[in-house]
């Protein structure tokens, strides 16, 4: 098998631990940046890493990384490239691109560029002029940063925050990617209660029974590179069959509570379609109703934004009711996301650890209450 320089990417802020998911997984020798991390790996590693990781949004493959401060640079280091040996002679290209604090700022044009000189790769080869562009889909990046231009090729297709359960969801959706983050960050397991007192579409608890039964999270789903010639298809199905073995029975203790009817209509119908419907309660109930005899459990919840659920003073006084509930629930760990610049004053606590996270283009924090309890 060849190797790969591979990049996952993933949401701002869950970089740390993407990169445990990738080190539980056996990859060494990680490369950490904003929004990423690089690593080595062969066909199979990129068929894994597709089907297992569940805070990556995709995996790409990187071709070439090279200066390009004008057009002719771009053009000739992205012809360097060996494109005849990487794409077969009918396959579709599509080239996307994005360009920051660079002298190529138009993206449109950087596009071009690249198509074109893939293309005339594909041409010197071939000795023919046009091609089908019926096979295949192939999906090239060009990421320009300060005038360093990357170029690379998606695996994934469909990010994969994606997993292929949510046909349902409600405004301002949680990603999943991002939800599966919150709960590794919260070091919760299976032992203990989890609880998700605003579960919207139930994508909290959903992704916490997918990692309580041990179900990879890209088990049901279709990837780009499946199409390719380079992963022979008996990875995918050999990687797929692991999975399902790896499965575990059992009934866990979450939560999903909401005061929306028709979100928990549409959270169970979510758990249903996941296979994780047994594991989870839900039930509609005002977060300030909520009581547990269990004297240790997590609160883990994405409650609402308020410029685009609520309004203003219905979420000052969730802040402040979700505080004194952490009064009340005393032995109880607290993991609340929230864009609200004013968080912890409304709680009434100062959190003990807190991290920026994006959700999306919002930029939001992650407090993180009852650490040492």
């Amino acid at each position: 098998m060849a190797i790969y320089s591979l990049t996952a990417i993933t949401s701002f802020g869950m970089e740390s631990i993407l990169a445990r998911e990738l080190k539980e997984n056996g990859f060494k020798d990680l490369v950490v940046e904003n929004g990423k991390v690089s690593f080595k790996g062969d066909e199979q590693d990129i068929v894994r890493c597709n089907i297992w990781l569940r805070t990556a949004d995709r995996i790409l493959i990187n071709l070439k990384t090279f200066q390009a401060k004008d057009f002719e640079e771009l053009f000739q280091n992205t012809i360097s490239i060996e494109w005849p040996d990487i794409l077969p002679m009918d396959s579709k290209i599509h080239v996307v691109g994005k360009s920051i604090r660079s002298k190529l700022f138009s993206v449109r044009h950087c596009q071009s560029i690249v198509k074109k000189a893939i293309v005339e790769s594909m041409k010197r080869r071939y000795k023919i002029d046009t091609f089908p562009e019926t096979g295949p889909l192939y999906k090239i990046e060009i990421s320009i940063f300060k005038d360093h231009a990357t170029i690379s090729m998606d695996t994934t297709g469909a990010g994969l925050h994606k997993r292929g359960y949510r046909s349902e969801s409600v405004s301002a959706p949680l990603r999943e990617t991002v939800a599966a983050g919150i709960i590794l960050l919260s070091r919760w397991n299976a032992a203990y209660i989890l609880a998700d007192l605003f579960c919207g579409s139930g994508t909290i608890p959903i992704e916490a029974a997918l990692m309580a039964r041990n179900i990879a999270p890209g088990i049901n789903r279709h990837f780009l590179s499946e199409d390719w010639w380079q992963i022979p298809k008996g990875l995918w199905d050999e990687e797929r069959k692991e999975a399902k073995r790896a499965i575990k029975k059992g009934l866990f203790k979450i939560f999903a509570s909401d005061i929306d009817e028709r979100a928990l209509i549409k959270a169970k119908h979510n758990a249903i379609k996941a296979g994780v419907s047994e594991c989870i309660s839900f039930e509609k109930k005002d977060f300030n109703d909520f009581r547990q005899e269990s004297p240790y459990g997590y609160i883990i919840s994405n409650p609402p934004y308020g410029e685009r659920i609520g309004d203003k003073d219905t979420v000052e006084r969730i802040y402040t009711g979700l505080g004194k509930l952490y009064k009340r629930l005393n032995n109880w760990s607290f993991f609340i996301l929230s864009p609200h610049p004013e968080f912890q004053r409304l709680f009434g606590k100062k959190a003990e650890k807190n991290r920026k996270i994006y959700n999306g283009k919002i930029k939001c924090y992650l407090y993180e209450y009852g650490l040492n309890r």
